[in-house]
């Protein structure tokens, strides 16, 4: 049946009169001449225009209720639409739109990627290799491998610590570079490598079948290895292959089978000073070796640093396995998904080849070093140089990955992005900034858990605790993307992506939140702007951003503290201030009929009380509406001060920003409402201001209010939500 004949279609355009193109192309070209705000309420005390507006209404919501009935079509259960009314409904509608869309754009996307992949396989006759296949379960979950992602350094367990307790001693410290130079180089002959088909092959997944390889190991001079890893789908990384060949065998070992086992049987073999381990750019080879099994090597040929220091035309392996054996390697397995299991015969030829011809190499270079240094009447120069950087890169000893204030400013693209405060927040780390620390409160029924984190910490709090790369989470162009843009609903951040995420599609709710949160911190941010527009390449940056960022905030929120436990609910609403009963036993709230007459709007109004005393501020999105955010400030100031905040709060209106005009959506745009605290029981009366304190009390709003202009022309009109 054809979508356009469908019986729920049909049964939707008989209930709106018409079809469903049509209506909405009168609704559109209409909709601009109804009434609103004030005009509307008026207007709506008139049987003329209020019968016919409640009959529109009526019928909306039995659409509604049509569209709500479609669970099987939007593939999930809808929330009753019968209980939706208002700004809520239109919320609903435009969320219900977001996921049918999406369901679209995804099904496109497979389309046409499917067809592009059918078109390669066509031209060139094999399919393009995947870096990542989404159907492979996890290595750390199949194998039980353990791993630990906590935010602190790396702990070098199988070394011995410094004096000093700074560092750690690497075994070849023991050891001289000249340890390792080989004598007789003039009476070298390369021994050629078997024919990879004739050559005896082991796939190493049992325990015993690695101590019997331990023990071949053992009765060699040298050896070859290489390793496979994956980065995307882990936080640190794991190899997730080890190839070893000696003269006559290759080898290749399951480290996902055999994780507890590797260093048990190798490393003592690998530390061997008296053995040669041959690698081809072996720098991220040695600190996974460190990281995974604890295994440090001594005693290192690297063929990468040989061919810098033969110069030579190219430095890949792939370009030395044609230049001295004529072989042709297919590397196009380079960045294969190696968790695959079982190993395809392709993937298991290539990672033969990376280590079968490394012996013959390393024969061949080591001649090749000893000749041309002798030109140069320097016979063995070029061979201690190569042992040199081989020695240096097998000091290198593994760090993990931390979290720091400054992380997000290492963000490739973050520095030249020419962000304001405000994006800036978006993506930066609150971690241990105080407006950041995460506390709970209890203030009569509510209890209140908050914390401010941007979306740099977000993902790496979800990356380490399900052992995922920061870039399978939120790759940094998307997180870059988001900063840039400022979605502050689920309908935005979902048009915004480019691609599936699935963390981000299972906590969409969250990074709004973490995005509205970010947004309320960014005058902490403005000096890193300003900082990252002078900063050039070369210079001390970190530190110093580090300490200006915690010096703000920790001013930002001693200038913000408001006297008194209050609870403010953020709603739809911007504009002037009005006292709808006295502080002690009503409500202030901020009336949006009135025309904006600049500034920032709502949102830091707290910040214009000009109150000097410390508190806490805790900030929640509400989960029954998204667009609602809860902001808890904690003091314990008099009754007479609080006289004084009720008074400022009077005057907000009275007081003009000098910031650029800001035009509001109020649909999205929040009220501001204040709850008082149980513990104040007697009325105020305002007249116990004196002219004076009233005098002062404006003066201090100006002066806050200029201070507040610079902030607000970093985006003008970055609240048109």
């Amino acid at each position: 049946m054809a979508a356009d004949d469908s019986p729920e279609l049909k049964s939707l355009e008989a209930l709106i009169g018409a079809s469903l193109p049509e209506n909405i192309s009168k609704l559109s070209s209409t909709s601009h001449a109804l009434p609103a705000n004030n005009d509307f309420h008026f207007l709506y005390n008139f049987d003329k225009f209020k019968r016919p507006i409640d009959e529109i209404s009526g019928s909306s919501q039995c659409v509604l209720e049509t569209i709500g009935s479609w669970a099987h079509f939007c593939g999930k259960a809808m929330r009753n639409s019968g209980e939706i009314v208002g700004d809520d409904a239109y919320y609903w509608l435009v969320n219900l739109n977001d996921e049918v869309l999406q369901r679209v754009d995804e099904g496109l996307d497979l389309y046409l990627e499917n067809a592009k992949k059918k078109e390669i396989d066509s031209k060139h006759g094999k399919a393009k290799v995947s870096f990542h296949i989404a159907t492979i379960k996890k290595p750390q979950e199949e194998y039980k491998i353990l791993v630990n992602n906590t935010n602190v350094p790396f702990e070098h367990v199988w070394l011995e610590k410094k004096e000093n307790s700074f560092g750690f001693i690497h075994p070849v410290e023991q050891l001289s570079v000249m340890d390792f130079i080989d004598t007789n180089i003039s009476e070298i002959k390369p021994v050629d490598p078997l024919p990879l088909e004739g050559t005896p092959f082991k796939l190493v997944e049992e325990v015993n079948d690695l101590k019997d390889l331990a023990a071949k190991l053992s009765n060699v001079e040298e050896f070859a290895v290489d390793l496979e890893h994956n980065q995307y789908r882990s936080f640190q990384g794991l190899t997730c292959l080890m190839q070893i060949s000696t003269r006559t065998e290759d080898y290749l070992v399951d480290t996902f089978k055999l994780w507890d086992h590797v260093g048990t049987y190798l490393r003592d073999i690998f530390k061997d000073p008296k053995k040669k381990k041959v690698m081809h750019g072996a720098d991220r080879d040695i600190i996974w070796l460190q990281r995974d099994f604890g295994i440090y090597v001594c005693n290192l040929f690297d063929t990468g640093q040989a061919s810098r220091v033969l110069k030579l035309e190219r430095k890949s392996l792939e370009f030395l396995l044609k230049h001295y054996c004529g072989v042709a390697a297919n590397k196009q397995y380079q960045n294969a998904d190696w968790r695959i299991r079982p190993l395809p015969d392709v993937m298991t030829r290539y990672a033969r080849e990376d280590t079968h011809y490394l012996l013959y190499i390393y024969d061949v270079m080591r001649i090749d070093l000893h000749t041309v240094g002798k030109e140069d009447e320097k016979p063995d120069s070029l061979l201690v140089e190569v042992y040199k950087r081989s020695y240096d890169v097998c000091m290198q000893l593994y760090e993990k990955e931390l979290l720091t204030e400054s992380s997000y400013l290492h963000i490739y693209g973050v520095q030249a992005a020419n962000f304001n405060a405000v994006q800036l927040a978006i993506v930066a780390v609150f971690s241990n900034l105080r407006t950041a620390k995460a506390i709970i409160l209890s203030y009569g029924a509510y209890t209140v858990v908050a914390a401010s984190q941007g979306l740099c910490e977000w993902r790496d709090r979800i990356a380490r605790a399900d052992d995922e790369s920061t870039g399978y989470v939120l790759p940094n162009r998307t997180l870059l993307e988001i900063a840039k843009e400022m979605p502050i609903n689920v309908g935005k951040l979902r048009r915004l992506l480019k691609s599936k995420l699935p963390y981000i599609e299972r906590n969409v709710d969250a990074v709004i939140s973490v995005i509205r949160r970010s947004m309320q911190n960014a005058a902490a941010f403005e000096p890193v702007v300003q900082s990252l527009k002078t900063w050039h390449p070369g210079t001390v940056f970190d530190k110093n951003i580090e300490s200006t960022i915690e010096k703000t905030c920790t001013g930002a929120v001693e200038a913000s503290s408001v006297s008194s436990k209050t609870f403010l609910q953020v709603e739809n609403n911007i504009g002037g201030v009005r006292p709808t009963g006295l502080y002690g036993s009503g409500k202030v709230s901020v009336d949006v009929s009135k025309g904006q007459n600049g500034g920032f709007g709502t949102l830091p109004s707290k910040r214009k009380f000009g109150i000097e005393n410390k508190a806490n501020e805790e900030v929640k999105v509400s989960k029954s509406n998204p667009d609602e955010v809860i902001i808890l400030l904690d003091d314990d100031e008099s009754d007479d001060e609080r006289l004084e905040l009720e008074d400022a709060a009077d005057r907000v209106s009275e007081t003009p920003f000098k910031g650029p005009d800001i035009s509001m959506n109020l649909k999205t745009c929040p009220d501001i409402i204040v709850l008082d605290d149980d513990d104040s029981d007697d009325d105020s009366d305002d007249d116990s201001e004196t002219g004076e304190v009233r005098e002062m009390e404006v003066e201090r709003m100006n002066m806050i209010s200029e201070q507040q202009e610079k902030f607000m022309s970093l985006k003008p009109g970055f609240l048109n939500i």
